[in-house]
């Protein structure tokens, strides 16, 4: 058994200065190093008698997984020290707010509810496409940086890359995680579906918008598998100021069926960013939970057989792309049209899962003062936005698949470049007219998206115009 842990202990070269949170399972430090001017954190798992033996297994997990792990949404790595001497992990330390304070606040406004919630899901997106499923997720494990709506993910100890060694799963039966929220398929030892980390942004999501936990908090196996067959209070129920729209994401990611919940993080933060735009079903107007009788009837019936979780990260997020369509009412001639819908289709039908996001650019001047209507006083963005429905009618695509969005801003390129950013967007496809030595000097819409966009991007163009090309920027 170590001896404790003092403020001015030198560890591997780092200097304690500060304890700043003790826990069952770690304690955390303020540490200095004199070749290191950032502000570090160095994290130890409590080794002590009658310790937790999960508590070693989780930070070897996260010795594992967070050096892999880099960009905006997790702390950086520094260094690490093994079993042999004291174990630690020192990181960068991030000055911010947890989201658990957030927690005294519930019910939050809606804005609130819709900024928190996409960012969180923009930070899963981030930590899935790296291959890692965090199954953790929980308002304490959610930092948002000082003075910023940019979210971080904390304690990887839990987690699993999708290709590396499982060690939790392989060194333990039951069920591992905080409890209430942990996924159905989780409390059955399922471990490989990154949608699980969307069931648990639900349940964030349900008590920053009702006060309550929709599972409580339960203690054993058995109170953890009722979520197998018995569904939540729907939030408007206890909240009656709840939306209908954030009443449909929230049960949709608390779907017992990880096929039922939306199919990434991505899709997720899309749905919050914009609620005009979600196909509302039943769930949102729900005001109670199913009879008992049905209860019982999934109880008996097994909704453990029903569960589909056998894909790994990567191949689940290949599987649902969101794929933006720019479209340029003015330009687009007949038959430019039918080859990009001709496009879409080939992409969408080859990602059954994929999400649609049609758009067109409203120009407007940089200085605004254009006017909301035009000569017949209809409103642009309005005529657009119909324009854009009809021009997309014949994609025969289903509701709940496409999105329409009129986009206003001086530069086309920019305004598409944006919103591929700001939705996680995967592929972008676009129309290219022909070319001149007018054009080729000032440079085309397509041409600026294909150059500064964060996907792969398509080029329709006609005949005799060169043929579509796609570009792939790293992501």
């Amino acid at each position: 058994m170590n001896a404790p842990n003092e403020s001015g202990m030198l560890i591997d070269g780092f200097r304690l200065k500060r304890i700043i949170h003790r826990g069952n399972m770690s304690e955390l430090w303020i540490v200095t190093r004199g070749d290191i001017s950032m502000p570090l954190v160095m994290k130890m798992p409590m080794v002590t008698r009658g310790y937790d033996p999960a508590a070693i297994v989780a930070f070897e997990v996260e010795q594992m997984i967070l050096p892999v792990l880099s960009g905006i949404h997790v702390p950086r790595f520094v260094a690490a020290g093994d079993l042999a001497g004291q174990p630690h992990i020192v990181m960068e330390f991030i000055p911010g707010i947890s989201l658990r304070t957030r927690l005294a606040d519930a019910p939050l406004p809606c804005a609130q509810l819709a900024a928190i919630g996409g960012a969180v899901a923009d930070a899963l997106h981030d930590v899935h496409t790296q291959h890692v499923i965090h199954l953790d997720l929980k308002p304490s494990s959610v930092l948002f940086r000082e003075g910023t709506q940019q979210a971080v993910l904390l304690d990887f100890g839990l987690s699993r890359h999708d290709r590396l060694p499982d060690l939790l799963s392989e060194e333990f039966d039951l069920p591992i995680g905080t409890a209430p929220y942990i996924a159905p398929e989780q409390t059955l030892h399922i471990r490989n579906d990154l949608r699980s980390d969307l069931f648990a942004l639900g349940v964030t999501l349900y008590h920053l918008t009702t006060g309550e936990r929709p599972y409580g908090n339960p203690t054993t196996v058995l109170g953890l598998r009722r979520r197998l067959y018995r569904d939540p209070v729907p939030p408007r129920a206890l909240n009656a100021s709840c939306p209908a729209w954030l009443q449909e994401v929230i049960l949709r990611c608390l779907e017992v069926n990880p096929a039922e919940r939306y199919d990434t993080a991505a899709q997720v933060a899309f749905a919050l960013r914009h609620p005009d735009q979600i196909e509302l079903t039943a769930r949102s107007e729900r005001r109670s939970r199913d009879s008992l009788y049905k209860v019982a009837r999934r109880w008996v019936r097994g909704v453990a057989t029903e569960l589909d979780a056998q894909q790994s990260a990567r191949e689940d997020l290949l599987r649902a792309p969101i794929v933006l369509l720019a479209i340029d009412l003015a330009q687009e001639s007949d038959q430019l049209s039918d080859m990009l819908r001709a496009s879409v289709l080939q992409l969408l039908n080859a990602n059954p899962k994929s999400r649609l996001a049609c758009a067109t650019v409203l120009k407007t001047s940089r200085i605004a003062m254009d006017a909301e209507v035009d000569a017949a006083g209809q409103n642009l963005h309005l005529k657009h936005l119909i324009a854009l429905r009809h021009w997309a009618q014949r994609l025969a695509m289903p509701a709940q698949r496409v999105t329409y969005h009129v986009l206003e801003a001086p530069d086309a390129a920019a305004a598409i470049v944006h919103f591929a950013q700001s939705n996680l967007v995967d592929h972008i496809i676009i129309g290219a007219r022909g070319s001149s030595k007018l054009r080729r000097y000032l440079g085309s819409v397509s041409s600026q998206v294909v150059a500064e966009a964060p996907c792969s991007v398509t080029v329709v163009r006609l005949p005799g115009h060169g043929s579509a090309e796609e570009s792939m920027p790293d992501c």
